[in-house]
């Protein structure tokens, strides 16, 4: 049974004699972010202008780029993410897709109902 007992925060599981299991969104969010770049094609996640800018100022998050939503023990995720040039856009997109649903699924016991992603650009660094 899963509930909201603190903003980002989400009970896994909770039993009288044992306890609770919380999870924080923040590790979903950088489950999901370790899945995605570790996708053949996928060169980087790409944060919003404040990560950006706290990334400057030494404060570089793993989660950036990942928003995270939990609803009832289901999590819906958004990712911008950088593609390498020369790969294959939606088949990297469905990788990526796949990967981040199992990483999410396998490690935490919630469910994921959709994983929607933005190319937020194109690394033209060439491959050496």
């Amino acid at each position: 049974m899963e509930k909201n007992t603190e903003r980002g925060t989400y009970t896994l599981k909770e039993d009288d004699k044992l306890g609770a299991v919380q999870i924080a969104d923040d590790v979903v969010a950088m489950i999901a972010s370790l899945a995605a770049t570790e996708v053949d094609g996928v060169s980087a996640l790409v944060g919003n202008i404040t990560n950006e800018l706290m990334s400057k100022v030494g404060m570089k998050k793993l989660t950036k780029g990942v928003k995270v939503e939990v609803l009832e023990g289901v999590v819906s995720l958004e990712l911008a993410i950088m593609i390498e040039y020369g790969h294959n856009i939606p088949q990297t997109c469905q990788n990526v897709q796949a990967k981040v649903k199992a990483a999410i699924e396998n490690m935490t016991g919630l469910t994921v109902s959709d994983v929607n992603i933005r190319i937020a650009g194109v690394n033209m660094q060439e491959v050496k």
